[in-house]
């Protein structure tokens, strides 16, 4: 005999970047806020991280070049990141989740996974949620959406569908119908190449894909076709996943004259490596993996990686393979984007870093 349906919430914080920022400066509230690189009057270089829902009517989104954002609202806001006041804002909203629910994931600095199903029921489910919203805003002035679902994808397509400020239950019973008349690309997973593949089979809503021939879609997609047409029809056995190494954290600049001044470069480096590192003391977390990335002129991207032996979580060692890595990716060339990331994230017992583990140079350019 079966048991009762899981009941998976899916939170995620509405424009969190811009929300924080407006929170701070009350002024902001209902106009146009674009979080991002400085856009020198439609001459700056960078993208968009985050922009306000009031922004968003203007076509203006993440990832945008800054330039073009300020072409179609030039009276908005423009605010340059605030990383540690955003981080600090995360570390609040979780420690509000935890304490609903044992079974925890958080998947970004802005949304998390809350297994619930020890409600029982999903009349119950939404009463909670709602507790949820409300405490997130009294305690921290912020507002976000949940999705609530048998399934981590359903909750995940829920909680978007409800945005802004949303609170959505999609049932099992009711999750094919919720599902039909949305365009396929609202599957996470589901992206323009797979897409334009379903198109050109004359599949474009998800309840199109619910009754697509699965033969056909095999020999498209391949054993993924059997998990995408069930989700269609509102089967999905997706979970949360408890990983210690669940998240990253990275940094990027973009520089407003591409460069190849290897000391400004170096700084540029050490400034991300102490912020993340500063991170990593307060949530108590070690690193694997650093990677550095140098994007030349012209959008030629290269990445180097290199995992630790043991886990660490101090400035020296971050900065240490970090210059090794830059030393060993720099070719010469001038320089538009240089960023920095930590992977293999766990918590865990932290041992003490000694000064003269590392060298305080950089190691020689080839």
């Amino acid at each position: 005999m079966a048991g009762p349906d899981p009941i998976i919430f899916h939170v995620d914080m509405d424009s969190f970047y811009a929300s924080v920022e407006v929170r701070e400066h009350p002024e902001y509230a209902g106009r146009p806020v674009i979080v991002g690189a400085d856009p020198k009057g439609g001459l700056g270089r960078g993208v968009v991280s985050t922009c306000s829902y009031e922004a968003r009517k203007f076509g203006i989104h993440s990832a945008m070049p800054i330039s073009h954002a300020y072409q179609r609202c030039p009276d908005a806001v423009f605010i340059c990141p605030h990383f540690e006041l955003y981080e600090q804002a995360s570390q609040s909203v979780m420690r509000i989740l935890r304490q609903y629910s044992p079974v925890f994931e958080q998947v970004s600095i802005d949304e998390a996974y809350l297994d619930m199903s020890h409600l029982h029921s999903f009349e119950a489910a939404q009463e909670k949620a709602q507790e949820i919203k409300n405490e997130i805003r009294e305690q921290e002035r912020l507002a976000c959406s949940i999705g609530i679902a048998a399934g981590r994808t359903l909750a995940k397509i829920a909680s978007d569908h409800s945005k802004p400020d949303g609170l959505l239950v999609v049932t099992p019973e009711g999750a094919a119908s919720f599902l039909a008349p949305l365009p396929v690309e609202k599957i996470p997973g589901i992206g323009k190449k797979s897409a334009r593949a379903l198109h050109e089979m004359g599949i474009f809503t998800i309840g199109q894909l619910a009754f697509a021939d699965i033969q056909g879609l095999i020999a498209k997609f391949g054993r993924s076709a059997v998990v995408m047409r069930d989700l269609a029809r509102g089967i999905d056995r997706t979970s949360i996943r408890i990983r210690e190494t669940s998240r990253s954290l990275s940094r990027e600049m973009t520089y407003e004259q591409d460069t190849r001044d290897i000391p400004a470069l170096q700084r540029t480096l050490d400034g991300m490596a102490q912020e993340l590192a500063g991170y990593l003391s307060n949530e108590r977390m070690m690193f694997k993996t650093v990677t550095v990335k140098i994007r030349y002129q012209g959008f030629d991207t290269r990445t180097k990686a290199r995992t630790i032996e043991k886990p660490r979580e101090d400035f020296l060692t971050i900065r240490a393979v970090a210059w090794q890595l830059f030393s060993e990716l720099y070719d010469g060339r001038l320089v538009r984007l240089i960023g920095l990331k930590l992977s293999g994230l766990q918590s865990g017992d932290r041992s003490q870093t000694k000064i003269d583990d590392f060298s305080d140079s950089p190691p020689p350019l080839r």
